[in-house]
């Protein structure tokens, strides 16, 4: 017998239309998780969030919509977290990294449902065209950010380092990660993901980092790695 779809929690039957759009698009979310990409339909969602296949269709009209309104979202989320957390962080180069590796791990952001709905969306040849048109410019902001940030810290510690080349592999490990937390959901952490990147961070910037993060105090100066 077929395992049930899970049902989200159910709202107002005469909810808003945003409140009943976003409800579709957190049981896109779930069912891009449950079963990936090629097998998320219109009716898949309509079971996982409760409601009718017709709400969909007026809401959506087609599944591309749908898939391209959810990924708009989880863009935008992923990159309002990030930015949230510079704007609270210290205004130094490495507390600023510190802050943006670990938004990239925050409990929200890295939720099992959402890395398999990226995981699912990556994965697909379909999607490609449609992240690409989404999240390319968001992408590119992030590592723009990275860069910006290891070019200060190469300055600032004298390392011989290529900022670019250094902030794409930190960006590429962080994609690694997130891969790893999907499949090796058994054995990896975000905690331990975490610590991997400081761990690579130490090595690139010793004078800056140590395993457990930045070597700042709370005012965001530097204090002795160790």
């Amino acid at each position: 017998m077929p395992a049930k779809s899970p049902v989200l929690e159910q709202t107002p039957r005469k909810a808003s239309r945003e409140v009943r759009r976003q409800q579709l698009i957190d049981a896109t979310i779930a069912t891009l998780a449950r079963v990936g990409f090629s097998r998320t339909t219109l009716t898949e969602v309509a079971a996982t969030a409760g409601l009718s296949h017709g709400l969909i269709i007026f809401h959506f009209e087609t599944k591309e919509k749908l898939l391209t309104e959810t990924l708009q979202f989880m863009a935008r989320e992923y990159r309002d977290n990030w930015v949230r957390a510079l704007a609270e962080a210290p205004k130094t180069p490495a507390a600023q990294l510190d802050a943006l590796i670990r938004a990239d791990f925050t409990e929200a952001i890295c939720a099992p449902d959402r890395l398999a709905a990226w995981s699912a969306l990556w994965a697909e040849a379909q999607s490609r065209p449609i992240y690409q048109e989404n999240c390319a410019e968001h992408d590119l902001e992030f590592l723009h950010v990275i860069e910006r940030l290891c070019a200060e810290l190469t300055e600032e510690g004298s390392y011989p380092l290529l900022p670019v080349h250094t902030a794409r592999a930190i960006r590429v490990t962080l994609n690694g990660l997130w891969f790893d937390l999907v499949t090796m959901t058994n054995t990896l952490s975000r905690q331990e993901s975490l610590q991997t990147m400081f761990n690579m961070l130490s090595a690139f910037f010793p004078r800056h980092f140590n395993h457990g993060g930045a070597s700042v105090d709370a005012r965001g100066r530097m204090v002795s790695a160790s």
